[in-house]
Order: C-alpha cells, then structure tokens, then sequence
C-alpha cells in the first residue's frame, strides 16, 4: 500500500483547467464533466475531488511534457539537459527532433521550444487545479469541520507554492494567479522577488496546518504534501535567495530576511535542522533510495508513488539512455539517447585511479553486464559504452550508437510495464542527502565551515573528506545528485551556467555573460495572447 495516493488514479477529473495558454479565461467544463453534486457527498469525497486529485500531476503517465519527472521534453529536461551534466546526441536520424535537444544544450532556444512551453503549460495548469481545489473546499465546507478544512487548504496552498517556485526559478517574472476564473486578459506579471516571497509566505502561513507526519512512510500522508516536505521547499527558497529575491539591485544572503528570525543562510540552516529532529537521515547506502521497492527509505523525503498494478505514472529517464539492446535485455525498448557528458565524466574521475565511486551505480560505462554477463549484440560482439567520445552530434561517428555513459541510478524493475516506465521504484523527489549539501553551502556562503555536512555525504559514498568550498560543494552537488534534476539551479547558483563547456560554446555577444539565458523565454503563443506580458530581458 502506498498510503491514500492509489486511489486517485481512478478519480473521474469531473472539472478541466484550461492553461495561461488557452481561454479567455482560465477555467472550462469539460464536456464528460460529472455535476459536482454526484461525486462530493461527504468529507472523504471532497478531500479526494479538491486535494487529493493533484497528487495525479506531480508525476504523469503523458510521455511529453507533463510531471516534475517522469516524461519527456518538460520541466525535468530543462533542468538537465540545459547544464554541464548530461546530453541528449544527435544519433543520425536518431534525437535530433527538429534540434530541440541541441537548443537546450547550447542555451539557443527560442520563444516557441517545445519542452519550454510545455513546461509552462504544464506548471499552470496545476496551479489552476489548486485555486479550484481551494474554491472548492470553501463551497463544501459544510461537509467537514474546520480543523480539517483548514488543514486541507493548507496542503493545497502549499502545493501551489512549490509550483510557483519552479515557475520563477525557471522564468522570473511570472503571474501569480489565485483565481480559477480570472480573465486572461487582465493577467500582469509580478516581478521575481515578488514571487518569491509569495512562494515564502504562502508555505510559512501553511505550515502549522500541515501534518507533520513524514510523506515517506506507508501510511495515509504518503507522497503528500506534508510539514517536512515544506520545510524543504523553504530550503530551497532559502539557498536561492541571491538569486531569487534579486532584482535591479542584487540581494545578499546573510542580508535578506528570510523570516522574522532568520537571514537567508540562518533559514536554510533552521530548516535543515528541523528535518534532521524529524527523523530523516543518510540510507546506508545511496542505492537504498532508487531500489524497486524504495518505500520507507529512510532518505526519501519527497517520492512521486509509482505502483504498476494501481498507478499509471509513468517514468521514462532510464530507458531512455540505454541502448536498444541494453533494454531488451530486460525486456524493455531502451531508445538510446541521453548520456554524460565529458564534464560530467572529468567531476567523477572516469578512468583514473581516483574515480568517485558513485559512478558505477550512477553510469553504465564500458562493458555491459546483465545478471553479470557480458551483453551479446546480434552481430556477436559485445555491448560496450564508450564515455569518453560523446559529442553533440555522433551521426558521423563510429560511436553513433555507443557513445556516453548512460543512467543507470534506480535499479532495473524486472516486472515493468510498458517498456519497463511503469515500475515499482517510486520517484525521488527530495531527499536527505540534499538537506546536509545545502547547510554545507549555507555555512560556507556564511563565512563558516560546513565541512561536517559535507563530509557526511561523502562518508556514506566511500570517499576521502574534503574542504567545504565552493567548488567542492557544487562537485559534490553532481557527484551525490546526478540525474536528480537540480543542476541547471545549482550552475546559476554557482555562476557556472552561462560559461562555455565541452561542444557549448558561451552565446557570442554581451547577452549570456549577463545572465538572460538563466531564465527562459516566455512562450511565444503565449505573449499572443495577451499583449499585458513581457517577454524576459534577451530574448
């Protein structure tokens, strides 16, 4: 059992959301709608109809577009293949789509790239969901008392201020929009910081109304929304101030108050603190975290639920980096795309005599094993990865189909369906191992020594202790995170973003030394729309 989330796939979505993308305004009835009359009767049917139907979003069974992880060309894409961790190569006729994946390699993309409009589209669309949900838990509260609806209010409001986080971070300055039916033609932007403290406050004012139970437990508050999970969000908020809260004139972290208490790295620290008093810690081994059956990791502390027998989320990140014949080795259609990259390969020391040992259980490098085999190829030679020789475009090469290192984190679930994405290994979203490299940072960004966080991190892995610096902390950040979707953050964070790597040359010009490629375009279809946005600085 995976606490209450099972049920939700089988709700009937009685109500639609229409996106920042679509109406004149942002609600519609959806032509199959049920009367909300027939299936809110009770407490339990409200909390299911308004709360619990948004748990279906963070992941998704749609292959392009939608979910925090899980399908393609959407909000984990840019996060990933934007940055110096990983690529998708041209392989001849293979993942070049119109050059979508080269754009977000080079930092070239346009107001009308793909994966940057269905990630708005997508994030919208589940804060439109949540200000109905809101609405509706204040048209039935009479059917529960006010405890409870309070409590509910707070989990949705919260939802939605981890959806605005992602929004800002990746576009800047954005609408906030509270309303299911606000008119789009009256919709303006709220500038970054804005935003930001919106993000702030909605989840701080939520906090004493979210259960404090961990969402990583098999019980009812699995995969939710829940105290902890905000606290994590808070981190996040917190680490990014410098970047988030600035504006025309830029923000020092140990200067924002974060809160009434707090500066910025005070926060981060605080939070950090919280969730360790809460009983979350290191698994004894990274892996523990991406096994089949990873429930009740102790290190988990936000996971999108996947169950194949009940569930239809669907996780495609690992099949698509394996080779067609790694995959169907398992029975699956590996598609042969996404990989690492030499920098990548160069922060984990392929090759040389002092590799991270976390790049065996990260990578399918060299050799392919299954079941501790060598893999045959029809032609009878072996399978073999060739890291080193990856580039943007292979189709000329002799390593078309073998280059890079390819994902290999979660453990293979042998009684996947639909090709091995619909498995049993939940998806992580947050977890502990993060908490303890964000307080090493804070306390380096503070003028202190956050070694001792680093350095638990690094203990759990194998790996000799090091200095908390810069440097270290932003290596380390791949090193324990890699294919979690968090470096393009981490880079802007670092300042590393906009700087040219391996086959990415820095965009000619003043433009990108100045920043505007870390944030994207607003899309284009979008901006048709409604002529009261602007589109961001660059583009």
């Amino acid at each position: 059992m995976k606490g209450t989330i099972q049920s939700y796939a089988a709700i009937v979505l009685w109500y639609g959301a229409v996106l920042l993308c679509g109406c004149s305004v942002l609600t519609e009835e959806p032509k199959d709608a049920v009367p909300e009359e027939v299936v809110i009767t009770d407490a339990a049917s409200l909390y299911t109809n308004s709360v619990g139907l948004l748990y279906n979003y963070i992941g998704s069974p749609e292959e392009f577009g939608e979910g925090l992880q899980g399908s393609y060309r959407g909000y984990y894409d840019l996060q990933t293949f934007t940055s110096d961790e990983a690529i998708i190569p041209t392989r001849g006729g293979d993942w070049y789509d119109g050059g979508l994946w080269q754009q977000l390699y080079l930092h070239t993309w346009s107001e009308d790239n793909q994966a940057v409009e269905n990630t708005w589209n997508y994030l919208y669309k589940v804060i439109v969901l949540c200000n109905r949900s809101l609405e509706l838990l204040d048209d039935y509260n009479r059917l529960t008392d006010t405890t409870t609806l309070r409590a509910w209010h707070a989990e949705v409001r919260a939802l939605r201020a981890l959806y605005y986080t992602c929004l800002t971070d990746l576009f800047g300055h954005v609408p906030v929009v509270t309303a299911s039916d606000m008119p789009f033609s009256s919709i303006r932007q709220r500038r970054r910081p804005e935003v930001y403290r919106f993000c702030i406050d909605e989840l701080r004012e939520s906090l004493p109304y979210l259960a404090a139970e961990r969402s990583n437990t098999e019980t009812t508050y699995y995969g939710r929304m829940t105290r902890p999970v905000a606290w994590f969000v808070l981190m996040k908020l917190a680490l990014n101030a410098e970047i988030w809260a600035s504006d025309s004139t830029s923000v020092k972290g140990d200067e924002y108050r974060f809160d009434g208490e707090h500066n910025a790295w005070e926060a981060v620290m605080h939070y950090g603190e919280l969730l360790t008093a809460s009983g979350y810690s290191l698994a004894e081994r990274q892996s523990d975290c991406f096994e089949v059956h990873n429930e009740n990791c102790v290190e988990n502390i936000f996971t999108i639920p996947m169950d194949k027998s009940r569930l239809r989320t669907r996780w495609r990140n690992q099949m698509r980096s394996m080779h067609y014949q790694h995959g169907a080795a398992y029975g699956y259609a590996g598609t042969n795309g996404s990989c690492a990259t030499k920098e990548t390969l160069r922060t984990f020391g392929y090759g040389t005599a002092e590799e991270d040992l976390r790049f065996r259980s990260a990578f399918y490098a060299d050799t392919v094993r299954v079941n501790g085999q060598p893999l045959q190829l029809a032609d009878g030679s072996t399978l073999v990865y060739h890291p080193e020789v990856v580039e943007l475009d292979l189709s000329h090469s002799p390593y078309i189909a073998t280059a890079g290192a390819r994902m290999q984190k979660y453990a293979i679930d042998p009684t996947g369906l639909f090709d091995g994405t619909l498995r049993d290994n939940d998806i992580v979203l947050f977890r502990y191992a993060d908490v303890l490299l964000m307080m090493a940072e804070a306390e380096m960004r503070s003028g202190k020594d956050g070694s001792k966080y680093l350095n638990e991190v690094r203990r759990r892995a194998g790996m000799p202790a090091r200095e908390a610096t810069a440097e270290n902390i932003l290596e380390e950040r791949k090193l324990e995170l890699v294919w979690e979707g968090w470096r393009r953050q981490d880079m802007i964070r670092f300042g590393t973003f906009t700087r040219g790597y391996s086959d990415r040359p820095q965009l000619p010009g003043e433009g990108e030394t100045g920043g505007f490629s870390t944030v994207f375009p607003i899309p284009l279809s979008i901006l048709d729309m409604n002529p009261l946005l602007e589109q961001n600085e660059g583009y």
